[in-house]
């Protein structure tokens, strides 16, 4: 088994608040997920904590931009930092988040080193953009568009790296059918897209060994895996900040995670927006600690 790395991200910064007065909870994902053992389970190396920078959006109003882009511009910087370090060092990096904005961390890293793809496994692609339907505001909702260089350059050219990802390296698992909009944008890009629906036509395990294989292309030289736990069906996972219905079973995601965990080209996790505020009796976060753990299991 490869040498594995836990480092917390525990940022919340890319997400809107549940309410006002209040400030996303999904900032405890990392504690909660250490409270099931994960690190332990894994075998891991303890990586410590990325603190982030304070949640204030200030006077931010809709037509802004992204709120807290300053404070996301320095901790992706900071995160990148240590991702580099592990991932220079020959270590597997999980990453706890936190929302999905701390997957620019890691995707600046590995721009850093080299020319690395994404895989996403999320219910939606996160991919709102300035030029497509409705406004831009919060990060979570925008890294994958934001990584690819489009939005604002303060996020999207750090270190005049930008962009972070090319358009043909990024792969999408587990979207929901009826994000047609989406779809069809991406399919536009000839960015692949495999929904809930073809996962169940088709082979789950079979069709994510294919897009790990895909990554032995001349020129690349691995990939990263974002996992965001809305792709589980709310039925299982309510405890996210916005639950889409028709979404995987533990053994769907399972069976998606485990080829590209254990392929030799997988560099790094990301684990992001299980909000611990919405999961008072812990269910939800140990089936998440429990999914991960298992599909690191060589079988």
């Amino acid at each position: 088994m490869r040498d594995i790395v836990v480092v917390d991200a525990p940022s919340n910064l890319g997400l809107r608040p549940p309410a006002p007065g209040t400030v996303p909870g999904c900032y405890k994902l990392a504690g909660a997920l250490r409270e099931q053992r994960i690190v332990q389970r894994l075998h891991a190396m303890e990586g410590g904590v990325v603190v982030p920078p304070r949640y204030d959006r200030g006077d931010w109003k809709e037509g802004d931009g992204v709120f807290n882009a300053a404070a996301l511009a320095a901790y992706t910087r900071k995160l990148a930092d240590r991702v580099e370090h592990h991932v220079r060092a020959g270590q597997l990096t999980v990453v706890l988040g936190g929302d999905c904005s701390v997957q620019l961390g890691a995707t600046l890293a590995l721009r850093r080193i080299g020319r690395y793809g994404l895989v996403a496994v999320d219910a939606s692609p996160d991919f709102r953009h300035p030029g497509s339907t409705g406004g831009v505001g919060a990060a979570g909702g925008e890294e994958v568009a934001l990584a690819t260089g489009r939005g604002q350059k303060d996020l999207t050219d750090l270190e005049g790296l930008g962009p972070y990802l090319r358009d043909e390296d990024i792969r999408f698992l587990g979207i929901r059918d009826y994000f047609e909009e989406d779809r069809a944008e991406l399919a536009a890009l000839k960015i692949p897209v495999v929904t809930v629906e073809d996962l169940r036509e088709g082979d789950a395990e079979e069709l994510a060994r294919a897009a790990a294989q895909s990554y032995a292309a001349p020129g690349l030289d691995g990939f990263w895996v974002h996992l965001d736990a809305d792709v589980l069906d709310p039925a299982v996972m309510p405890a996210v900040d916005s639950p889409d219905p028709d979404g995987l079973q533990p053994a769907e995601l399972l069976a998606l995670l485990r080829p590209l965990l254990t392929s030799p080209r997988c560099v790094g996790l990301t684990v992001t927006i299980y909000d611990p505020d919405l999961d008072p009796d812990g269910t939800a976060g140990a089936l998440l600690a429990d999914t991960v753990v298992s599909a690191f299991a060589e079988t």
